[in-house]
């Protein structure tokens, strides 16, 4: 059973919601709220823009969602000439947080009619486009896509009067900085709409953000000097680079019931591990930045069902995604930003939960252990490496990721050439064809000709050494000095014998 000290003593039912709200919140059995719906909600619902702050699985989403579909039921519009325009807005930094938002809006307003969209790049650009253009009260989406079908008039923001912005600090981390103000400076005046900003950490720059861009938000700030969850029980390693993959596989084989997610610091090495973890019986996930959005939301949905124990994934999964039932999170590689280790560990011991967060202090990343723990405020304990906790691992074990021969990925260019680099774009494999062709000579591309033209580049030079002028392919491949080589054709026999004919009556060719 989840533990329910997380949750206040505040009742959803205690504030003046409407009764479709509320069917929809028993559907997702909320009744209490947690500490920070209980803060932000009382302002919210009075029409106060608020910038909150709370650990990662505390309720975040449950709370804006809330407060801006209140905020509509009680301030209607009359119906449009044409197909509904927004009249919320909620911007996320990526996929996974979007498409998490969008499915907890579908069951918390199930029964208030509203038309919900949701748009991210990667796929479904028509059939997105198409949702959009019907019509939508409140459309979810990461800020690319946003923008893009705003330039293209598919909406407007003329009707918005609830704007939220939910993990603002990975915004900036990703660089969707100028998005959002470009977003954010075609919306109404701030006096005109709802604002409410979320996120795990309020930096000085998100706390700019909020007061350029909204009326006079109220700061709600929930358990600041906690960083890291009560309930997860952190454990770090001191291993070598060479024990890492022992370690790991001996601990997932002992956690035969866990639900574990391991992350890894990039795409290359997480295949690495994913190779290792699928090649010695272990049903194993891959999640990264470039993996296709429906195969993402696929694996996401297998991994959540039980059907897939083991989850690799980059930092993608770090943030926003509420996957229930995590057991254990495994640092193999230690993050680079401290913020980073908060918000991977924050995948288990959510909603009430409890879990396990183990990191590998490896040669590697050691260094990166001290800024962790200057960011949490305390050491993370050290467990004793047992003989039996590393397994005995075949290298020959290890699936290697397919990957596509070097010449498809040149786009079908043609040969390689003999220095090791593929033909020019457009161009014959032989570049003393070309050179040939510009001077009236037509030499044959094949395979074959390259000797020829390694040839002809020192002939040429000698040649140019002498002050004489000297005709292309003149030698064949490893023939004597003076040897002339076959024309490619007839029609090169002429001009060659006549300016044979005027260099043998003027300067006969040195012997060799």
């Amino acid at each position: 059973m989840p533990d329910q000290t997380h949750l206040s003593e505040v009742r959803f039912d205690s504030f003046d919601l409407d009764p479709r709200i509320l069917a929809g919140l028993t559907d997702a059995s909320f009744t209490y709220c947690t500490p920070i719906q209980a803060q932000t909600l009382p302002l919210a619902l009075a029409g106060q823009d608020v910038a909150g702050q709370a650990q990662t699985g505390t309720g975040k989403t449950a709370a804006f969602l809330v407060a801006a579909m209140q905020h509509l039921l009680t301030n209607p519009l009359e119906p449009p000439e044409g197909p509904v325009q927004p009249r919320v807005i909620v911007l996320a930094p990526t996929r996974e947080l979007a498409v998490q938002i969008h499915k907890d809006a579908q069951t918390l307003g199930r029964h208030t009619g509203f038309k919900l969209g949701l748009v991210y790049g990667g796929t479904g650009y028509q059939e997105q486009r198409d949702q959009i253009a019907a019509g939508v009260d409140i459309l979810i989406g990461t800020p690319g896509r946003f923008i893009d079908y705003y330039k293209q008039r598919v909406f407007d923001f003329k009707s918005v009067q609830v704007m939220v912005l939910d993990e603002a600090d990975r915004m900036f981390d990703l660089g969707f900085i100028k998005d959002i103000r470009f977003v954010l400076r075609r919306l109404p005046s701030p006096a005109q709409r709802l604002g409410m900003l979320f996120s795990a950490t309020l930096s000085y720059r998100v706390t700019e953000l909020a007061y350029e861009h909204m009326n006079d938000p109220r700061m709600v700030e929930i358990a600041p000097d906690q960083v890291t969850a009560e309930r997860v029980q952190q454990t770090c390693y001191m291993v070598g680079n060479d024990e890492k993959i022992p370690l790991l596989l001996g601990l997932v084989r002992s956690l035969e019931d866990g639900r574990i997610m391991v992350f890894i610091n990039t795409k290359r090495e997480g295949e690495r591990v994913w190779g290792y973890l699928q090649g010695n019986g272990i049903e194993t996930a891959m999640l990264s930045g470039d993996v296709p959005q429906k195969k993402r939301l696929k694996l996401l949905s297998q991994f959540t069902s039980g059907e897939i124990s083991v989850m690799v994934a980059t930092d993608v999964a770090a943030r926003g995604l509420h996957i229930p039932g995590v057991s254990h999170v495994i640092n193999y590689d230690l993050p680079d930003d401290a913020e980073d280790y908060v918000h991977r560990i924050g995948r288990t011991a959510r909603a009430g939960e409890k879990g396990d967060a183990i990191s590998f202090v490896c040669e590697t990343y050691a260094f990166c252990l001290p800024d962790i723990e200057a960011y949490i405020g305390m050491k993370i304990p050290v467990g004793e490496i047992a003989a039996d906790m590393l397994a005995e691992v075949d290298p020959k074990s290890r699936i290697h990721v397919p990957r596509r021969p070097r010449d498809d990925r040149r786009g079908g260019r043609g040969e390689r050439r003999g220095d090791g680099r593929g033909p020019r774009r457009g161009r014959p494999s032989s570049r003393a064809s070309n050179r040939g062709a510009g001077r009236g000579a037509n030499s044959d591309p094949s395979p074959g000709a390259g000797s020829q033209t390694a040839d002809d580049t020192l002939d040429r030079a000698d040649a140019s050494a002498q002050n004489r002028p000297r005709p292309d392919a003149e030698q064949t491949k490893g023939g004597p000095a003076g040897n002339q080589a076959a024309p490619a054709d007839g029609q090169d026999k002429k001009p060659r014998r006549r300016r044979r004919r005027r260099k043998t009556a003027t300067d006969p060719a040195p012997a060799s």
